[in-house]
């Protein structure tokens, strides 16, 4: 089983981009984030004629997310339970795969960072950290039903020096700041494993690179983006890459795809 998250950066902007990458590389499940749109106007035709069934969350312009599966799915929760958010943000599935019944979703954080015109103003940041405490107490409710779960997204987290090209750049950045690394650590700690450090501890394993400043062609890079198992997941995790043919195709998004194998 193959399941992938890629933060698309407006599914119709990159909607050839994406039908050529789902083609080539035939994930089971794909979670999407910062789509961009409604839920009328999710291209759901050209998906479906891909081969999926989709699942959305969408808001108009902004944020947005969707699992995309090649198996069928139910949509469990729009939002994080019990926590009142106007932002699409999160969306929770169950996939009935023939390999496994999984419990799956699809997380876009809050990047945190303060509006240009602004750099004082500190409630987005806060708006982060409670998203952040949300899904956390979600999570451990999740973890003790003992089932296989798989978060996936784009966690606009930073989580240790060697996940961004130049860690001093960032000190002072909402990606970067202690109380935002603490929470993300604090989910592992539960028992969520990262699938790419699990399988490539030293790698750097960039998810994001800047449009601006040749930044991907001289690997100016961050990992930002997420693919976190339950125990019953991580058993079975057998390999976790970065694809970065979606960002070197056409009209790219500023993320690239990160996927992971699983063999139950």
């Amino acid at each position: 089983m193959i399941v992938s998250t890629y933060n698309v950066n407006s599914v119709n902007a990159r909607l050839p981009n994406l039908l050529s990458w789902l083609e080539k590389t035939r994930p089971d499940i794909v979670f999407l984030q910062e789509i961009k749109t409604e839920f009328n106007a999710f291209p759901f035709f050209e998906i479906n004629t891909a081969g999926y069934e989709a699942k959305v969350y969408g808001q108009k312009s902004y944020n947005g997310v969707a699992v995309l599966s090649r198996h069928k799915m139910t949509l469990v929760s729009e939002g994080i339970p019990g926590f009142a958010d106007e932002n699409a943000r999160y969306l929770e599935v169950i996939v009935n795969a023939p390999e496994a019944k999984i419990r799956a979703a699809s997380v876009y954080l809050p990047n945190g960072n303060p509006p240009y015109n602004d750099p004082d103003d500190e409630s987005k940041f806060i708006y982060k950290l409670k998203f952040m405490d949300a899904l956390y107490y979600h999570v451990q409710k999740l973890l003790r039903t003992h089932e296989k779960i798989i978060l996936g997204g784009d966690f606009n987290v930073i989580l240790t020096p060697d996940d961004v090209y130049n860690p001093e750049l960032f000190k002072n950045n909402a990606l970067f700041r202690p109380s935002v690394r603490q929470r993300l650590n604090a989910l592992c700690h539960l028992g969520c494993y990262d699938a790419f450090r699990t399988l490539h501890p030293k790698e750097n394993g960039y998810t994001y690179w800047d449009y601006g400043g040749r930044a991907y062609e001289q690997d100016l890079g961050m990992r930002i983006d997420y693919l976190f198992l339950s125990a019953q997941m991580a058993d079975a995790l057998s390999g976790c890459m970065v694809d970065k043919t979606p960002r070197t195709a056409d009209k790219p998004s500023d993320h690239t795809a990160l996927t992971a194998q699983f063999r139950f």
